[in-house]
C-alpha cells in the first residue's frame, strides 16, 4: 500500500502545483498546496510523500520552464524573419507602418504585438520608437525592438536610410540567433549527463532491491534510511537545478 499511497500524494500536489495562477471560481489557494502529501503521508510516511511532492513540485516548475524557453526560442527566431521582412519591404519603397505591419504577420508572441502597435503608431502620428521601447521588457527578443526603435528614431530625425539600417539589424540578429543555436547544441550534451546522473540513485536503489538488500525498507520504514532518502532527493535535484544555471549562465 505504501507505493499506490505515495504515488497518489504525488499526484495530487502535481494537480494542485500545475493549477492557473490566476484566481478563479475552483482554484485552490497556495497555502493549501502541502495538504494532500501532508494527510497521506499518515498512510505512507513522511519521508515518502514529502519526496514525492517535493519531485511532483520540481517536475512542474521543470515543464514551465521549458515551455518558456521554447516560446522564447520561438519569439526570438519569429524577430529574425519578421525584422528581414521589414528591411525587405522598407527596400521595396512601402511606407514604414506598413512594412511594420507586413513584419508583424511573421512575428511571434510579444514581438509581434510590438510591431503591431508601432504599425499603429505611425497611423496616428504618434512615436513607434517609443512604442517599442516600452514593449522590449516584456520580449524575448529585447534587443532587437531596442535596435529598430533607435533607427526609427535617428532616421526619423536624421532623414537617413531606414533601410539601409533595418538591414543592418537583420544581419546582427541573423547572427545573434546562428551562435545562440550552435551554443544550445554544445550545451546538449552537459545536459543530458546530468540528467542521467540524477536517475543513477534510483537505479542504484533498484539494483539494491533486486539483489535482496532491501533499500525500500530502510527509506521508508527506518528514521535514518528517511532522512537520507529526504536529502538524496533534495540533493539530486539541487544538483540538477545548479546545472541549469550554469547553462543559462552561458546562454547569456
Amino acid at each position: 500500500m505504501t507505493w499506490p499511497a505515495a504515488l497518489l500524494a504525488g499526484l495530487a500536489v502535481l494537480a494542485i502545483a500545475g493549477l492557473p495562477r490566476e484566481r478563479s471560481a475552483w482554484s485552490v489557494p497556495p497555502v493549501w498546496a502541502p495538504a494532500p502529501a501532508a494527510a497521506l503521508g499518515l498512510l505512507v510516511g513522511i519521508p515518502a510523500a514529502v519526496c514525492c511532492g517535493i519531485v511532483c513540485a520540481a517536475v512542474v516548475r521543470a515543464v514551465r520552464r521549458r515551455s518558456e524557453r521554447r516560446s522564447a526560442a520561438a519569439e526570438r527566431a519569429g524577430a529574425v524573419e519578421a525584422v528581414a521582412v521589414l528591411a525587405a519591404e522598407l527596400r521595396a519603397g512601402r511606407p514604414p507602418a506598413e512594412a511594420l505591419a507586413a513584419a508583424a504577420a511573421v512575428g511571434e508572441g510579444p514581438f509581434a504585438h510590438a510591431l503591431s502597435g508601432a504599425a499603429r503608431a505611425l497611423h496616428l502620428g504618434a512615436d513607434p520608437a517609443q512604442v517599442l521601447r516600452a514593449a522590449a521588457p516584456g520580449s524575448a527578443a529585447a534587443a532587437a525592438l531596442r535596435a529598430l526603435a533607435a533607427c526609427l528614431q535617428v532616421c526619423a530625425g536624421s532623414g537617413g536610410s531606414l533601410a539601409g539600417a533595418t538591414e543592418a539589424v537583420a544581419g546582427s540578429l541573423r547572427a545573434d540567433e546562428e551562435q545562440r543555436l550552435a551554443v544550445e547544441g554544445e550545451l546538449a550534451g552537459p545536459r543530458a549527463t546530468a540528467m542521467v546522473l540524477a536517475a543513477l540513485p534510483l537505479a542504484g536503489t533498484l539494483l539494491a532491491a533486486g539483489l535482496g538488500a532491501h533499500p525500500l525498507h530502510v527509506l521508508l520504514r527506518t528514521r535514518a534510511g528517511g532522512a537520507c532518502l529526504v536529502a538524496g532527493v533534495l540533493l539530486d535535484l539541487a544538483g540538477l537545478w545548479w546545472t541549469e544555471r550554469l547553462a543559462e549562465g552561458v546562454q547569456r
